[in-house]
């Protein structure tokens, strides 16, 4: 097996890649070796010939990601645009590539008047990420719709998985180790009519209430048991508390922006110094929806 930089690949391989780039925070040092395959033959390929050693991290579009200022050592894979494809089955299914954006998703479903498949419109990011965390919103969570989803494992090897071989809990996906979502097939419900109207009344809900043109990561805590975390973050007096170029948005409690000049540190101590204060001041100590990757200096 071999080291991703002496691989033939047909996709690229870039040595050092700053994650900054690519991550919706617009922060994070840098990819060791970031690999853009081209095709899903191209992928399991350089999975199979990657040295056994190399540690891999599956990355989707960068939301609902900090990656911190010492990067990440191994390969990134970053293979969304190659897994883009989106097709009816037959009249109450639709199969989705993982690198599919859940509005996308969400639109389509509607065009085909399958539904309930309004609330995808409120998932930032990917269908690959919206399976691994049980992304949700308004109502609907991604795993109450998944029929069956396509695996790529370590070896390049391709599963077909069906649900009961996940423990899905809110915003929390668990089953085979070292094997990443490449597909999904979605069953809808037949008496269900989804609603552009109401599609467009949740996109319209997001830009007005939420930090839309600013870089975030959406929201950065799930929310706890019959509450919110943005209200608890709001009530604890943290809207517009910041540390260095992060700042808890005066918009939406739950983001934290990138003013400008937000390091990685920046947003992780602010992260942590807005836990702290939420168990001070209410008891409940809130925990990520934000995954946190990387080295914290290198």
């Amino acid at each position: 097996m071999m080291a991703a930089s002496q691989m033939r690949v047909r996709g690229e391989v870039r040595l050092n890649e700053p994650m900054s780039k690519h991550t919706t925070w617009r922060v994070g040092g840098v990819a060791e070796s970031f690999f853009v395959p081209s095709s899903l033959e191209d992928l399991s390929q350089f999975l199979a010939e990657l040295h056994a050693d190399i540690p891999v991290f599956w990355f989707g579009v960068g939301s609902n990601l900090l990656v911190r200022d010492g990067g990440i050592s191994g390969v990134v894979i970053a293979a969304a645009r190659i897994l883009k494809d989106l097709e009816k089955v037959d009249a109450g299914s639709v199969r989705a590539g993982s690198g599919v954006a859940c509005t996308q998703l969400a639109r389509q479903c509607i065009r085909w008047d399958l539904g309930p498949s309004e609330f995808f419109a409120g998932i930032p990011g990917t269908v690959g990420g919206a399976l691994a965390m049980n992304a949700g919103a308004h109502g609907g969570e991604t795993w109450q719709r998944v029929e069956s989803v396509r695996t790529i494992d370590r070896h390049g090897e391709i599963h077909e998985r069906a649900p009961g071989e996940y423990t899905v809990g809110y915003r929390s996906v668990t089953g085979p180790s070292n094997e990443w979502f490449v597909e999904a097939t979605f069953r809808f419900d037949p008496d269900v009519r989804p609603s552009i109207d109401t599609l467009n009344d949740l996109l319209e809900r997001r830009k007005r209430t939420q930090p839309l043109g600013l870089p975030s990561c959406g929201s950065v805590f799930r929310n706890p048991p019959n509450d919110h975390a943005a209200r608890l973050i709001e009530a604890s007096g943290l809207k517009g508390c910041s540390i260095g170029g992060a700042q808890v948005s005066e918009k939406h409690a739950n983001f934290i922006i990138n003013t400008g000049s937000a390091t990685a540190t920046d947003i992780e101590e602010l992260i942590e110094h807005v836990r702290r204060a939420v168990i001070e001041m209410h008891g409940i100590e809130l925990v990520h929806e934000v995954r946190i990757v990387g080295e914290v200096d290198r």
